[in-house]
């Protein structure tokens, strides 16, 4: 029996792509994976992070893990269940580059009209811009050691013969690097497949479900969850990148402002997270996914 806690602590510790801790999380994945009759395929990639991210560097190297169990050798599974587990902390938080993306939206039209607050506008929209720097003080435990926990909540729900895969994606916090590249190098794994992406699972709010492909699979996962349903949201997730391959594609996502306020800062940590939110998604996605 998995002691989850444990586990989301041995997880949840800064980890930006490329230092110590980052490959210790990976071969604790594989670890998990491997004991749960998973056979773990590595693709490794490189890409360049996103223009907006400063303090990267020009490239990235980072690695993806794909697992399945051997049922059937020859076919892909017909459902993934996708969570990153890379993690980055910056000087501002999620809901402060929220603020920040809506101050340069109004400034911009306020510009386009002529109106007075354009200038003040789009001053507070570059200071925030000035603050999107990359470190490595995030413990990302919403964000999103949360959902590797949930993956492994549902999967241990499951029985050994039910045919769902599980990706483990690099460089999220990046732009999407190890997604991206899961498009472009691995297409075949999600033709006909539908796509179930974690991203930042909290205790607090109600879960929601951003609908990138629109499709059986997450119409069901949004009832069983009785999540709000959006086609899209001011974030950045691995279901854009995916949703271009696959035939089925939604990102879960669980929070409020204060999950915002913490996600990226030193606070998102094991310590305000009890699992209940990754419990409670990952039991609704076990009822979808098991076996009639």
């Amino acid at each position: 029996m998995t002691d989850y806690a444990e586990l989301f602590r041995e997880l949840a510790i800064p980890r930006l792509v490329g230092t110590p801790n980052h490959q210790k999380v990976r071969e604790i994945l594989k670890r998990e994976l491997s004991a749960r009759g998973f056979v773990v395929d590595e693709h490794q990639f490189t890409g360049r992070p996103a223009r907006a991210l400063f303090g990267t560097p020009g490239v990235v190297q980072g690695t993806n893990l794909i697992a399945t169990r051997p049922i059937r050798p020859s076919a892909h599974p017909p459902v993934w269940l996708v969570a990153h587990y890379d993690s980055k902390g910056q000087p501002i938080s999620m809901a402060i580059r929220l603020v920040g993306f809506a101050a340069l939206v109004l400034g911009l039209v306020a510009l386009a009209l002529a109106a007075v607050p354009a200038i003040a506008l789009l001053a507070v929209a570059l200071i925030v811009v000035s603050q999107n720097r990359v470190t490595d003080n995030s413990p990302g435990a919403v964000d999103n050691a949360s959902a590797l926990i949930a993956v492994f909540m549902t999967i241990d729900q499951l029985s050994p013969g039910t045919a769902v895969g599980v990706i483990f994606p690099d460089a999220e916090e990046f732009g999407l690097v190890g997604a991206r590249a899961l498009a472009a190098d691995r297409a075949d794994l999600f033709a006909d497949a539908a796509v179930i992406n974690l991203d930042g699972l909290d205790d607090l709010g109600i879960p929601v479900v951003l609908s990138h492909r629109p499709g059986p699979i997450g119409l069901a996962v949004a009832t069983a969850l009785k999540a709000r349903r959006w086609r899209w949201l001011p974030v950045v997730v691995d279901g854009i990148a995916l949703a271009r391959v696959s035939r089925d594609c939604i990102t879960i996502l669980k929070g409020n402002w204060r999950t915002m306020l913490a996600v990226h800062r030193p606070g998102d940590n094991a310590d305000r997270v009890r699992l209940d939110g990754a419990a409670s998604v990952a039991a609704g996605l076990a009822r979808v996914l098991r076996p009639a």
